[in-house]
């Protein structure tokens, strides 16, 4: 099933991600995919936030993995990464694969369609602009 949801500010999109982030149980991968300034980071924050997160959320575009300490639940860690720059393959050498599957650990992956992986609990997430400037628009399934 997919759904969908249209944002009409950044503090919204972060509601979204952070009702989402109070709804995960551990394990999850969350692969996210839009054009630049599509609302991909400023969602991601918004997870962080409901899964427990104090630190402030960064892009890891040039350090492609950012591990947060979580607090909620039994998710005790939230990993960030950044496809952007570099084709997923390197992902193996910075220890992603490590989190993958962890009951204590959800991923999110920005430029998740240049890292080919399986995982069986994968949510996939598009995010695109909407008709307005601040409009996005977030599909998932």
């Amino acid at each position: 099933m997919i759904k969908l949801f249209t944002t009409h500010s950044a503090t919204a999109t972060k509601r979204l991600g952070m009702a989402l982030g109070r709804e995960l149980k551990g394990s999850e991968v969350l692969a996210l995919t839009g054009n630049l300034g599509a609302g991909k980071t400023t969602f991601v924050k918004g997870l962080a936030k409901g899964l427990g997160v104090r630190q402030t959320i960064t892009s890891p575009t040039f350090v492609l993995m950012k591990v947060y300490q979580a607090k909620r639940g039994k998710i005790k860690n939230f990993v960030h990464v950044d496809c952007y720059r570099v084709p997923g393959v390197e992902l193996k050498a910075i220890g992603l694969g490590d989190y993958l599957g962890d009951p204590h650990t959800v991923v999110a992956i920005e430029w998740a369609e240049k890292l080919k992986f399986k995982h069986r609990s994968v949510i996939k997430l598009k995010f695109g602009h909407g008709k307005k400037s601040n409009e996005r628009s977030i599909g998932w399934q």
